[in-house]
């Protein structure tokens, strides 16, 4: 071990100063999602500690979590019975293998989301992240109806600006050209319908005269390619690394009804929306949908560990029984399937969303935030405000009347959020959309802390 890492004991990291640990960033990390030609320059936070919904940077200071640590952190940081569920695991087992074998964390948190009211998804596959969630479900549909009778069902529908995560089946039914397209020849085909952008239509379509034409046109698609497709993925609620774009009203019911006539499976991806970010502890069940698939991961741990699950139903499950020899098995697993730790951190963080009655306190939050929203539209240069639960997406533009977006160069998004954070709030943005996902915890205090540091962002940044 180099000799500048000190080693006499757990935490001692922590001693280590901040500007070296800014070196070895500099020195050894490959960050996601990071320009690294200007990261240096951007002087990104060294978080050491977080308490309840801030964070902690090297220098003692504190921030606002108003991203939720990435759409994490439902509950804060640090939650006393989270901490405490992690801690009392620890005494027993980290992680034992699932493949072939059971663990007891894992087995009781799979009941315990299979008897979540009122879907009926009995059947729970773990993985570790949002992608894998998301990737099981997509080769689960195709393998499927490979060996249950309808082996020309092997494609998918997907929206563009759609975003499912980076593994490359996640990545192929992906519509975020600035993510997606290098890899485009590593991928396979997608049936690509139009994304209900309705602040940029992709059917040239005005709000006063909009017929819903996008969600015409998704089920005129999957209508003529019922007889190949083996599922439907969408991103409930709203598409998040899009832009935070929501959905008109109707949409998810009318993709459950034509899939459901054709056959053809339904995938919804809550791994940003889902464990209460609506209201409700998924989003299909605000819109009164129940899908095939249902992928979650980010909250359903508090963000404390990374683990994912996949739920789906008997009949699909079903689908996978012989013999074995048969080779109907679904060959697909991850190493840290089930994770104990992981388990123990989900099963306390449901304990706290009941205990904690926090669906219900986002009910009430959400409409606080929507009245916060408001005061944007005070701004010329905010052309659109995008709220679902307690979510919601600032587009800036330079002028509301031209709706012309920033030159990229100019990276107002990102600008707005650092004048933010030396409010003491932190936030990352989605290109210029700036994005409020706050810990479901958050207070209503705190909303307003959070909207009024974006604002004062975006006069300075825009308007001076």
């Amino acid at each position: 071990m180099p000799q500048d890492i000190k080693q006499s004991g757990p935490g001692t990291w922590a001693e280590i100063d901040p500007q070296t640990l800014r070196q070895w960033d500099q020195a050894h990390v490959w960050h996601p999602f990071t320009p690294h030609s200007v990261y240096a320059q951007d002087q990104p936070l060294m978080v050491v500690a977080g308490e309840g919904n801030y964070l902690i940077d090297a220098q003692g200071r504190r921030y606002l979590d108003g991203v939720s640590s990435i759409w994490c952190s439902a509950l804060g940081h640090r939650h006393p019975g989270v901490d405490a569920a992690v801690q009392a695991q620890l005494g027993r087992i980290a992680h034992a293998t699932f493949l072939g074998n059971a663990s007891a964390p894992g087995v009781v948190l799979a009941r315990r989301l299979a008897m979540l009211e009122p879907l009926s998804l009995n059947k729970v596959f773990f993985s570790d992240n949002g992608s894998t969630a998301t990737e099981i479900a997509l080769k689960m549909a195709y393998q499927y109806f490979q060996q249950n009778g309808a082996p020309q069902k092997r494609g998918f529908l997907a929206l563009t600006n759609a975003y499912n995560g980076d593994t490359l089946g996640a990545v192929s039914v992906g519509g975020i050209d600035l993510f997606h397209a290098k890899f485009r020849d590593l991928l396979f085909d997608t049936v690509r319908g139009p994304s209900p952008y309705c602040y940029r239509c992709p059917m040239g379509k005005q709000p006063e005269t909009c017929q819903t034409e996008c969600l015409t046109r998704v089920v005129r698609l999957i209508e003529e390619h019922a007889h190949e497709l083996a599922g439907v993925i969408l991103e409930p609620g709203l598409q998040g690394a899009g832009g935070m774009i929501t959905y008109p009203e109707g949409f998810l019911r009318t993709v459950r009804e034509v899939t459901q006539a054709h056959d053809v499976f339904l995938i919804l991806d809550e791994v940003a929306v889902g464990m209460g970010r609506s209201g409700e502890m998924f989003a299909c069940v605000e819109h009164g949908v129940e899908p095939d698939f249902l992928c979650i991961a980010k909250m359903l741990t508090n963000g404390y560990m990374p683990l994912a699950a996949t739920l789906t139903t008997q009949r699909v499950f079903d689908g996978f029984l012989g013999a074995p020899e048969q080779a109907r098995t679904f060959f697909h697993g991850h190493t840290f399937t089930g994770n104990a730790l992981g388990a123990a951190a989900a099963l306390a963080t449901l304990d706290a969303y009941e205990d904690e009655d926090i669906l219900e306190g986002v009910r009430a939050k959400r409409a606080h935030l929507s009245q916060e929203l408001e005061r944007f539209w005070a701004l010329d240069v905010v052309g659109d405000v995008r709220q679902y639960g307690l979510a919601a997406g600032i587009e800036l533009v330079q002028a509301r009347a031209s709706r012309q977006p920033w030159p990229a160069a100019r990276r107002v998004g990102h600008a707005v959020c650092m004048h933010a954070r030396e409010l003491g709030v932190f936030v990352r943005p989605l290109g210029d959309v700036l994005v409020l996902m706050p810990p479901l915890s958050i207070t209503r205090e705190e909303i307003t802390v959070l909207v009024d540091a974006l604002i004062d962002g975006v006069k300075a940044v825009c308007l001076s």
